[in-house]
């Protein structure tokens, strides 16, 4: 079986559109001490340089998004006021490409995705970020306010399905909804980026919030990902690397499960915090979005990836 080439900062991936029914990749060797300890390093440089950039821009994140949200209603006419017009509601009519939800990680929000919906709004995209509370202590109300947020955007815009993108703990709480609530019937396609698919032994906090207690690979959250999922209809693209400290070991990003169309994509040379914002990964995760699903193109029943 022939895997393909990792994908570096320095590459980018050419062929991500022929991804459909791909096995998940083994956990791969890691590279000599002296390469690693380099690549390490300019990854950690590179993990510090994207902290100072987040928490500068985090502000700016708090607010929840109001591109999608309804107008305020408008207070009772006054004695002054002229009669309303009687007017006609258009129906929705979809775009081609359905809507993608951006779903942050842990005590993170919608800012962490200003390089990704740069990159999916240039290509005609439309995606719109879900902030969920840091205060929220389980995965399963996340998931269940994902849920009525994704059915909310799909009767706004005549869309049956959304296609989801979500960073560590928001790609868990996506596949949780996807898998446990019913959600592949919603979702086309989830991207996960450093997601705990299964659990990670370094959660700092751990022992004191609770939804970092689930992110754990002895959790029943995870224990409850691992069972059955006969029938599934989301297809999943997850990206991990092996320089990414907050998964461990770090092959538990990869999605492993025999019921799941799932692919597993290898970054090289960047750590957690940069893998939604680096350029080339957005520009994968768009290519990711952009493929298409089983039965619409002949191509994609090749089952093969490649980089240039």
């Amino acid at each position: 079986m022939k895997f393909p080439p990792p994908l570096s900062p320095l590459t980018h991936l050419t062929h991500l559109a022929r991804l459909t029914r791909l096995p998940s990749l083994p956990l791969l060797p890691r590279p000599p001490g002296p390469r690693l300890s380099s690549a390490l390093l300019g990854a950690t440089a590179l993990e510090l340089f994207v902290l100072a950039g987040r928490l500068a821009v985090y502000p700016f994140g708090l607010a929840p998004e109001r591109g999608g949200t309804a107008p305020a209603e408008a207070g009772p006419p006054t004695t002054t006021d002229p009669p309303a017009p009687a007017t006609t509601v258009p129906p929705v009519v979809p775009s081609a490409a359905p809507p993608v939800v951006l779903l942050h990680g842990f005590i993170d929000n919608r800012s962490a995705f200003v390089v990704l919906r740069r990159t999916l709004a240039r290509h005609g995209r439309r995606p719109e970020s879900l902030n969920y509370s840091p205060l929220t202590r389980d995965v399963r109300t996340a998931a269940g306010v994902l849920g009525r947020h994704v059915e909310e955007i799909c009767a706004r815009t005549g869309h049956s399905r959304v296609d989801i993108v979500g960073h560590s703990l928001g790609g868990l709480i996506a596949r949780y909804y996807v898998q446990r609530l019913g959600g592949d019937r919603r979702v086309r396609t989830l991207v996960t980026l450093g997601t705990p698919h299964g659990g990670t032994a370094v959660a700092p906090g751990a022992g004191v919030h609770p939804i970092v207690r689930q992110m754990r690979g002895s959790s029943s959250v995870i224990e409850e990902l691992r069972g059955p999922a006969p029938g599934c209809r989301t297809r999943f693209v997850s990206f991990w690397s092996e320089l990414d400290q907050v998964m461990v070991p770090v092959g538990t990003a990869c999605v492993d499960h025999p019921d799941l169309d799932a692919v597993n994509v290898r970054v090289t040379g960047i750590g957690h915090l940069a893998l939604p914002v680096h350029p080339t990964v957005a520009a994968a995760v768009r290519e990711a979005l952009e493929a298409p699903e089983a039965g619409e193109d002949d191509a994609a029943a090749t089952g093969t990836t490649s980089a240039a």
